[in-house]
């Protein structure tokens, strides 16, 4: 071989080594060639994500995650786009994560700036916006009894429950939202009252000295056709002793009954044929020392026959249609004796004066023979009436 030869091999033979010398490694990084031969892969860039970003329908209620890969976080600011407000988030120990740890507001776009450093040492930001959904309507979930001011407590026959201000739809959304804790525990279920309201009860009377603590997780919840709820509620409601009232419309009395014993008796007149009582268990709603009583207030106005308005004493609401047990010194002589009522049950003012003292909110009072029909469900608080098995039947989730 000519030196010109050898010369243009010995070319060739080291531009064929330069060009290995930049091949990948294999896995797509590019290596450098160090001494003694072996080569080493270049340090990644760091790869920022944002969760929800670029979305139009976020759920207010998830949070906002920003993640890195091959890197670490070093700031993360997310604005909402109109009140300027920024949201308060948790960055992760190791750097790899933050999380906002705050709700967002329906209807709102939030801007996210990330700022990273990769394993290569360089320093990266990530921009992004996320639009939370926009409902069609807002639904403001009620809490029945309203949440007590402290020391009030109910009677073993409370009935708890929600009201919307909108229709629900998709009453399954709504009931596993919902969450009722006993303490001591009892089973209970719901009932849809109607489209709007629902109402909790366990299959007998709460055991005296029950602690209920109702929490209504609603805000974020799609109700159906494009109704969410409004905000979270909670309440906590706190049962005493056992107070059971049962008239008896045959025998004309009314048995006392503290924690399941009978403790006094008292005379009664209940509704007469035409105006009957309702027949079942009871629940006292309200309480009031003097009440004015009207059948106006359910259709019966003058100059109709049975028409009446009158101030009655020590009058305690067991429903909504006008029924109260309450204080009637006109019709002592029949207490006891004969039922003449307008569907009140009346005492004596002496016996009206002791009911009122020791029954309140949530007690019971049961009535037995009387030729009233059971108190409706939906009439505060007919609930009692319906079987459990009947009640069960009225969830969503049954």
């Amino acid at each position: 071989m000519t030196g010109r030869r050898v010369r243009y091999a010995a070319a060739l033979a080291c531009a064929a080594l330069a060009l290995s010398a930049c091949t990948s490694n294999g896995n797509g990084s590019p290596t450098v060639p160090v001494v003694g031969g072996s080569v080493a892969s270049v340090a990644p860039a760091a790869q920022v994500s944002i969760a929800g970003g670029g979305s139009t329908d976020f759920n207010p209620r998830t949070p906002i995650v920003v993640a890195v890969t091959d890197g670490r976080l070093t700031s993360v600011t997310v604005t909402n786009a109109v009140k300027g407000n920024t949201v308060t988030g948790t960055l992760s120990a190791d750097g790899s994560s933050w999380t906002s740890a705050e709700e967002l507001g329906y209807g709102s776009t939030y801007t996210v700036v990330a700022d990273a450093v990769g394993v290569d040492g360089k320093p990266t930001e990530q921009k992004g916006t996320v639009k939370t959904v926009t409902p069609a309507a807002q639904a403001y979930p009620a809490l029945t009894p309203a949440p007590p001011a402290a020391g009030v407590t109910f009677g073993v026959g409370q009935i708890i429950g929600v009201s919307f201000d909108h229709n629900i739809t998709d009453r399954a959304a709504v009931e596993k939202a919902l969450t009722v804790r006993t303490n001591p525990p009892q089973p209970g279920g719901w009932y849809w009252i109607d489209a709007k309201t629902l109402h909790y009860r366990p299959p007998v009377y709460w055991r005296a000295g029950t602690t209920i603590t109702l929490e209504a997780n609603l805000y974020g919840v799609d109700l159906g056709g494009g109704v969410y709820g409004q905000t979270d509620r909670s309440a906590t409601y706190q049962i005493h002793d056992s107070w059971v009232a049962k008239a008896d419309g045959n025998s004309e009395q009314m048995q006392i009954v503290h924690n399941g014993v009978v403790t006094a008796t008292m005379p009664i007149s209940i509704g007469k044929d035409a105006t009957p009582t309702h027949a079942g268990p009871h629940v006292i709603t309200d309480k009031q020392q003097q009440v004015v009583m009207d059948s106006c207030t359910y259709g019966v106005c003058p100059p109709a026959p049975g028409a009446y308005r009158s101030t009655e004493y020590w009058a305690e609401r067991i429903s909504n249609d006008g029924e109260f047990v309450h204080e009637n010194p006109n019709m002592v002589g029949e207490q006891g004796s004969s039922n003449v009522s307008h569907g009140c049950i009346n005492l004596s003012p002496q016996n009206a004066q002791a009911f009122f003292a020791q029954f309140g909110l949530g007690d019971v009072v049961e009535v037995t023979n009387t030729p009233g029909p059971p108190l409706p469900v939906w009439d505060a608080y007919g609930d009692w009436e319906l079987s459990w098995a009947d009640w069960q039947a009225g969830s969503a989730l049954h």
